[in-house]
Parts: C-alpha cells; structure tokens; sequence
C-alpha cells in the first residue's frame, strides 16, 4: 500500500457520518420523548498497524483488503438494555442509506469466550470527489454490560494474543455470565428503569435541578 491515508480517507469519511446518523436517531426518540434505545455511539478506523497484523493473521491479500476486510471501519453503539439492541437491528435494517450484507448474532449465540454482541456488516456508499464509493463498515450493537466484558477481554487479548491461561480463560467466562445476568435482570425491571428515566430526564422528579446532558457529549 503506498499511501495509507489515501485508501483510509473514505472509510474515515464513512465513520463520521455514520456517527451523525446514529446519533440522529437517539435524537429522534429524545425528541419524541420515548425511550431512546441507543445510550451512545463510537466509531474508529482501523489503525494501520493492526490492518497489517490482521492481514497477515487472515492471508488477505493487499488487491483484496477492500472485499475481505470488513472491519476497517467500526462503529459501536451501545445500548441499556438486551431489548434496546434487537430494536436498533430492527431500525438498521429498515433504512435506504445502507445496505445489510451479514448479521452476527453473539447474543443468542455466544462465542466459546462468553462474548456477547451483535454484528452487523454493512455496504455504505460515500460520495467523493471522483464519485461513489462503497466501502464495507461493521456495525456493533451491545449493551453497557457487553462493552465492559468486551473491552477487557480486548486488553487482556493483546498480552496473551489470544492464549489465555485455562484458569483465566474460566474466570473471563464466568465473569461474561455474570454480566448477561446483569443484563437479564435489568431486562426484568426495564419497565421501571424507564419510569424513573423519564422523570428524571423531564424534569418530573424530586430535586433535578440540573440541566439535561446528553450521553454523545459526555462519551465524544
């Protein structure tokens, strides 16, 4: 590859609108003022370093990095509730400005590790200055619980790349058990939770005296 910025700049281009877009639809709810299933979204292009590990890892070939790697660009959104996740998959699937290659359910089906999340593979079409380009972008949606196991198991991944010991490998998947048990509780009183959000957030309940802060501006 001899210009990196070049290739990435419609995948960048790709990661900021598509964090504008999904922010827009928590908006939407907000506004609405109906239970916003998205609690906040992130998104990130691949660093080139770990494009290269990752080519050499899978054998992707440099004329095929655009087809094979659908990762490049990564969007995150993160939800409260197990619920909330199936919605937004619900609210992906219905728009025009995306088209739905592959979905990953690691929810209902969990990896052997304990990890939970939904992916989602996407063709996104981004207008340049020399015309369309449809680059590959992966969505994920998981809850609070998820991300928090996630990005553990993320951290600890790079010390032992991927070789856990068999004891802490136990540990990481009782502690993913323990979050999707977080999770179904919460699931179990979500009618509750809601409640109480939503006199918190309008103003409705004892001593809010503060203004509103939305989570994009506390999580940029």
């Amino acid at each position: 590859m001899e210009d990196w910025n070049h290739f990435l700049l419609p995948y960048q281009q790709a990661v900021d609108e598509l964090k504008v877009k999904l922010r827009g639809m928590r908006k939407q709810f907000r506004d609405l003022n109906q239970h916003e299933p998205i609690e906040f979204v992130t998104g990130r292009v691949k660093p080139v370093d770990s494009i290269k590990e990752k080519m050499t890892r899978r054998k992707v070939q440099e004329d095929r990095l655009e087809q094979d790697m659908q990762d490049i660009a990564g969007l995150r959104i993160m939800c409260q509730f197990v619920e909330d996740i199936y919605q937004v998959v619900d609210l992906l699937r219905k728009r025009t400005d995306m088209t739905i290659l592959e979905e990953r359910d690691y929810i209902s089906n969990e990896k052997p590790s304990g990890y939970r999340s939904y992916h989602i593979v996407i063709e996104y079409p981004v207008q340049m200055v020399g015309g369309e380009k449809k680059i590959l972008a992966e969505i994920q949606v998981r809850t609070l619980a998820m991300n928090f196991w996630a990005t553990i198991e993320h951290s600890l991944n790079y010390k032992y790349q991927g070789d856990f010991p068999e004891n802490l490998s136990q540990r990481l998947q009782r502690a993913a058990e323990a979050a999707f048990s977080l999770d179904k509780e919460m699931s179990e009183i979500r009618e509750e939770i809601q409640e109480a959000q939503s006199l918190f957030s309008y103003g409705k309940g004892p001593g809010n005296d503060e203004p509103d802060t939305t989570k994009e501006d506390q999580n940029s």
